[in-house]
Formats: structure tokens, C-alpha cells, sequence
């Protein structure tokens, strides 16, 4: 049995849909979980900004090689659940997978802290109800 693929999409691919990837990732691993996560955006930044890369050491997760890529349809294909920070993924998303909107997520650039309590919070609750069934 193979991982069950979560997507994680938001404009850069590499603040919102990066935190969230990096920590259900982390998470799946410490728990054992068939889960695995990526991250993607329609206009991906060259780098992972500073500031992501700083708050995500400060949390034990190392962004450095990391290199945010352009979200597509065959990066999808795979994907049972899928989550949007404010992008349109019309004609890209598989039809079998669920697709969730987080538009309301704060800006990583504003405030680190605040955007990872939001996302964690709402990454445990997918974790919660796609990763611990068969």
C-alpha cells in the first residue's frame, strides 16, 4: 500500500503550501503515517524565503534544499486530498480528490508565528481524518 499524496498549493510554493507539506510530513513520520505531502504554487518563487526558512528551523525542519515548483495537473493526479491557500486549481485537480480552501490563512510575511498556528492547526485536523483511516 503506497502513501496517500496530500497537495498543498498557495501562490509561491514556498510559504503557506511549504509550512504545511513540511509539517504533515514531520508529523506523518513521528507517527507512523501512510501520508506524504507536497507543495506547489502557479507562480513559484525562485528560493524559499528567509523568513520560512527561519521560522521552519526554529521548529526543527529544514527548508534549505528546497526549491518551490509550479504547481500542474500531473502534480496532482496522485493527490487524495487537496489544499488551496487562495488558488484557482479549476481543470488541474483529479476528480476523485478533495479539494479544501484555506483563503482565510494570515500572511507568513506578516507574522510567522500566527500563519504556523493556523496552518498546524488545520494540517492536524487533515491528518486527523485522512491519515489514521485505512
Amino acid at each position: 500500500m503506497s502513501d496517500k499524496l496530500v497537495a498543498f498549493v498557495c501562490l509561491h510554493g514556498s510559504a503557506k503550501s511549504l509550512i504545511a507539506a513540511e509539517y504533515l510530513n514531520l508529523r506523518a513520520r513521528e507517527r507512523g503515517l501512510r501520508l506524504h505531502a507536497t507543495t506547489s504554487g502557479p507562480e513559484p518563487d525562485a528560493e524559499v524565503p528567509a523568513n520560512v526558512i527561519a521560522g521552519l528551523q526554529g521548529r526543527n525542519i529544514d527548508a534549505r534544499r528546497l526549491n518551490p515548483q509550479r504547481v500542474s495537473a500531473e502534480g496532482l493526479a496522485d493527490a487524495v486530498h487537496i489544499v488551496s491557500f487562495g488558488c484557482d486549481l479549476a481543470g488541474m485537480a483529479p476528480p476523485a480528490a478533495a479539494i479544501e480552501r484555506w483563503d482565510d490563512c494570515p500572511a507568513v510575511s506578516e507574522d510567522f508565528d500566527v500563519a504556523w498556528d493556523f496552518i498546524t492547526a488545520r494540517v492536524d485536523k487533515v491528518i486527523h481524518r485522512i491519515g489514521e483511516s485505512p
